[in-house]
Order: structure tokens, then sequence, then C-alpha cells
């Protein structure tokens, strides 16, 4: 029995990585932000949406790793394959402006973060620029995810962060299993925040970048059932991450009447005098991780996808020379979104970090209608095609985004 449990033991670390990365960077700038706002500005009542938002995570990873494993091709390499060049340039394009918005959100993350340390943007962004460069044009995939790996372990401070923030447990785990008065959906900042929730964790390069990451890791459908229990942990963990996130400023900015926080990093500072400094420090600490950490994946997983979808090398296996268009999209966004927030006046950076969750809202349900119309198709699944369970999950979550991203835009319009 031991022989046996240490044997799946093996396989499931042998193949830990992609789906773990992939769900744990979802908890960057821009997700860390919005976690902190819903419990500051509405305390427990939003951490209902986790058990939903889990599911929904944990389906929509699942058949992106599946397609990856029994393909052998990354997401865009199949759109091109299946939907034509024409489709895959304009899904590229699109996908490449709402990236580099996600990239200035988290180089706003790291300089916020930072700022908190009394260290100046001005030195904190052109630093970590050039780590997260070096860190790809230097390694290897194995040394890479390794980094990966032990960057999304720091989420842990997290936990501890909201364990300091000593909330009401009772309360946190009673509103999580259950759904709030019917009083609050006549408050349209609620709606609003509860859409920006959803919204912010199932983000459109997610998908791309774990179907290329286990195609690039040589996952065979032997070994599948260890990669999507990978995907399915991974998935558990960063929304366990993103509760305690909810918990920790529903314990201190709520409880206290602090309100609305301006930017992630407003959180940590308003939470030292009500939590003290070891809390503040978790959470300082696990935002300029998290940012630093989305810093690296964010270009990667943009670079892959363009080549993949272009046709052009890619892999940080293969050298400069080998994959010059891969280093040069990396490099160019990597520069361009730590360049903008450098030269953006610190008034202007929160918008362009809800704009980047708003773009990500309009692009997804794209993302997951053609994922639909890959995985079902026998010719290309075989015997691995979508069961009737995963594509109603699938279908809801592709028409509740896209009922959420109209309510969302609704919502912006004058008047509104």
């Amino acid at each position: 029995m031991w022989k046996r449990w240490r044997i799946r033991i093996l396989l499931f670390l042998a193949v830990l990585g992609p789906g773990f990365i992939t769900a744990n960077v979802d908890n960057d700038s821009g997700g860390i932000f919005t976690y902190s706002q819903a419990g500051a500005q509405y305390g427990y009542t939003l951490l209902w949406t986790m058990i939903p938002i889990t599911i929904a995570l944990i389906v929509v990873q699942e058949m992106c790793a599946r397609m990856g494993v029994v393909t052998g091709k990354g997401l865009s390499d199949l759109i091109r394959e299946e939907f034509g060049l024409r489709l895959t340039f304009v899904m590229m394009v699109l996908l490449v402006v709402v990236n580099y918005t996600n990239v200035v959100t988290e180089f706003i993350g790291i300089a916020g973060s930072m700022r908190l340390f009394h260290v100046a943007k001005f030195i904190s962004v052109p630093i970590c620029a050039v780590l997260v460069w070096l860190l790809v044009l230097r390694g290897d995939y194995k040394s890479t995810e390794k980094i990966f790996l032990a960057a999304s372990l720091v989420y842990i401070a997290y936990i501890f962060a909201g364990m300091l923030a000593q909330p009401n447990w009772h309360e946190a785990l009673l509103t999580t299993v259950q759904l709030p008065a019917k009083s609050v959906w006549r408050d349209k900042t609620y709606i609003y925040m509860a859409i920006g929730v959803v919204g912010t964790t199932i983000a459109p390069w997610m998908q791309f970048y774990l179907q290329s990451s286990v195609v690039e890791k040589g996952i065979t459908v032997k070994d599948y059932p260890a990669s999507r229990l990978d995907v399915v942990v991974g998935c558990f963990f960063t929304d366990l991450i993103a509760w305690f996130i909810v918990v920790a400023c529903a314990a201190t900015l709520y409880v206290h009447g602090m309100g609305a926080i301006q930017v992630a990093a407003d959180a940590a500072e308003a939470m030292r005098p009500l939590a003290g400094d070891y809390a503040f420090i978790l959470f300082a600490f696990g935002l300029f991780n998290a940012s630093l950490f989305a810093a690296s994946i964010l270009p990667l997983s943009t670079a892959y996808t363009v080549c993949e979808g272009l046709g052009f090398e890619s892999g940080v296996d293969k050298g400069f020379k080998e994959a010059p268009f891969f280093y040069w999209l990396y490099t160019l966004l990597i520069v361009g979104g730590g360049l903008t927030v450098l030269v953006l006046p610190d008034s202007q950076l929160i918008n362009v970090a809800i704009l980047s969750q708003v773009l990500n809202g309009v692009l997804l349900p794209v993302v997951i209608i053609l994922m639909l119309l890959l995985i079902n198709r026998s010719d290309l699944m075989g015997d691995h095609k979508n069961s009737r369970l995963w594509n109603w999950i699938a279908w809801a979550t592709s028409v509740i985004v896209i009922g959420m991203t109209l309510a969302m835009l609704w919502g912006m319009m004058p008047g509104h």
C-alpha cells in the first residue's frame, strides 16, 4: 500500500508545476487589489463567490491541461490550425494589448509594495524589470519552474496575515457557504465588486500559458492524472489565498470603517496600526512577491502564445539566436510595462489597473468558447472529449462572464 502511494506522490511531484504556477499567478497585483477592496468595502459578504469561482477555475484549467496532453500542442497553435491565421492574428493582437496592461499592473504592484519600505519606484521598477528579464534569458525551463514554484509558496504569507487580523471565523465561514441578503443586490457598487472578484480570477492569458507549459514539460496521457491533480491543487490553493486576503481586509479595514482603498499597497499600510507590524510586513511582502512573480509569468505567457500562434520558435530552453522573436517580445513587454509606470503620474496608475481587469473580462469568453469548440472535437481529442457536466459548467461560465462583462461595461457608462 505504502509503495503504491509513494509512486503516486513521486509522479505528482514530477509533473507539479504548470497548473500550480498558472493558478497562483492569478493572485497578482490586480487580483490582490480586487480582493483587498472587496474585504475593505464589503466585509465578509463577498466570500460566497469563492466556491463557484473555484469550480469554474478548475474546469477551465483542466480543459487546457487535457488538450495540451492529448494534442501535444499549445492553445494558440490549435486555434491557428483549426480556425485559420486571420482569426489567430486578431486574437494574438488582442492578447498582447490586454497582457500589456496586465504587465503594467504588476509593476504598479512592485512600485506600491516597495514604497511601503521607502523605496522609490524609480529604483524598484528598473531593478525588478532587469531581474525578471534575466530570470528567463539566463535560465532554462526546469530552473525557471523551480523558482516560480518557490514564489507560489510565498503566498502562504497571506494566510498568516489573515490569522493575525483575528477575524470572526464563524461569520467568515458562514458567509462563504450562503448567499448574502437580497438587499445587497440593489447596491450597484456591490454588483460591480462581485463582477470584479469573479472576473479577476480567471484571466485569458492563463489558459494559453498553462497549455503551453504542459506541452513543454512533455506530460503524456499516461501521466495525466497526476497533472490533473496539479491543476486542482493549484486552483484550490490560489482561491484559499484569495479567501484569506478578503478576510484579512474585512477583519481590519472594514471593521474599523476605513472603506475603499486606492491601490493594493494601501491595504497593507492601513492594516499596520490595526493588526500589527507582522501583518503589515506579510501583506506587503506578499504583494511584492505576487507582483514580481506575475511580472515574470505574464510577458513569458504572452511570448509563448504569440510565437505558437504565428509559427515562431519559442521556449526558455532555446537561445536568443534560436528564438529571437520570443525574446524580443518578452523584453518589449517588460520594458514597456516598467516605463509606463515610471512615466505615468501616480494618480493615473489605479485607472490602468482597473482597465486591465476589464479587458481580461472582455476577452475571456472568446477564449473559453474557442476552447469548447476545440475540446469537443473527436478528431482532436478522441476519447478525451469533455463530459456533459464539464461542458455545462464551461458554457455556463462563459455565459455568466459575458453577462458580467456587459454589466460591468454598462455600469461604467455615464449616468449609471
